[in-house]
């Protein structure tokens, strides 16, 4: 037991220091950034589950209702025995649609907020007692390989919430690639990708009227007050987020509201009123554009379910 507490302290150690070296580059560089695996800390993770829940988020229930109508359809085509492997699971809410309908050898989440994926995978072997559950602390685009895994006819990936529109496209090229190698030449994706649409829509879903979304940015801030010793004033920064039509993507950004310096891990950083940092992208696609990427990745669109507003699509990929 010694063992494992000692193991986990070493980890929990290991991703403060990413996270310091990350945002001292981040806030050190023109124009600034902070990468967005970084907002879901324990809290961060608990906020994104609010805004699953929120109106004027469409996306989450839209996937949700897509995986209910097809999670038998994904069985089919997926077979018997296999095993799921979930990138960036979360709270793995949607996952339980496909739990239920598969014939699975295993359930695979990778999260990498560690306390989020311990309760989580708690409650599924609460849930699920008869299927091994296999939690995996890892940020998924530096994973290169996976654990010992129990064995399987062969492995699905699951990567929905339109994760993959957080990804700039040779980023998400990058993914499908490492995706293809970890699932193996027999191995499937079950993706969630947003459509593009009007943009009013999109502004709504990420500057709701409740203030979820901007809590959710402004708690990178928090994080950094409680882990780096940092002095950022939350009320001094706002949430800003904007649909790029050129780009095809939201941008999130948390922005300075006067002139200001603040202390990060014992370093001091001017922010000038109105200055932003970027936090998160959310790219849009049309069925052309998520083909050509997918492609580049190794895999290749076998099926495409819409709603009928075509907010919001599932595919099902396999190796080309």
């Amino acid at each position: 037991m010694n063992g494992i507490v000692l193991e986990r302290e070493r980890a929990q150690a290991a991703d403060r220091e990413e996270f310091r070296r990350a945002v001292l580059d981040g806030l050190s560089r023109r124009p600034r950034a902070i990468p967005a695996k970084f907002l879901y800390d324990a809290r961060g993770s608990a906020l994104f589950d609010e805004i699953c829940d929120l109106p004027e988020y469409y996306l989450t229930r839209t996937e949700t209702g897509i995986l209910r109508a097809r999670a038998d359809d994904i069985a089919a085509l997926s077979g018997p025995a296999c095993g799921l492997v979930e990138f960036g699971a979360g709270s793995s809410v949607k996952s339980r649609l496909l739990l239920d309908a598969m014939d699975l050898a295993f359930y695979a989440p990778i999260d990498i907020s560690r306390e989020h994926l311990d309760a989580s995978v708690a409650r599924l072997r609460h849930d699920y007692r008869a299927l091994p559950i296999v939690g995996i602390c890892a940020d998924y685009m530096a994973l290169n390989a996976l654990p010992d895994l129990p064995p399987a006819s062969r492995r699905i990936g699951f990567f929905p919430g339109s994760s993959i529109g957080n990804l700039k496209p040779e980023e998400a090229v990058a993914f499908f690639r490492k995706a293809h190698a970890l699932l193996g030449r027999d191995g499937a994706l079950v993706l969630g990708v947003d459509l593009k649409k009007d943009s009013a829509r999109l502004h709504a879903a990420y500057n709701d009227s409740a203030g979820v979304t901007a809590a959710f940015t402004l708690n990178l801030l928090r994080r950094m007050n409680r882990e780096l010793q940092a002095t950022f004033d939350l009320k001094a920064f706002a949430h800003e987020a904007f649909y790029n039509p050129d780009e095809g993507r939201i941008e999130i950004y948390f922005r300075s509201l006067c002139d200001q310096l603040v202390v990060v891990a014992g370093k001091t950083f001017s922010f000038l009123e109105g200055e932003r940092v970027h936090t998160e992208y959310s790219y849009k696609y049309e069925e052309t554009g998520l083909a050509d990427l997918a492609g580049r990745g190794g895999f290749r669109v076998a099926h495409l379910w819409s709603d009928p507003e075509r907010l919001f699509a599932v595919a099902y990929l396999t190796g080309r």
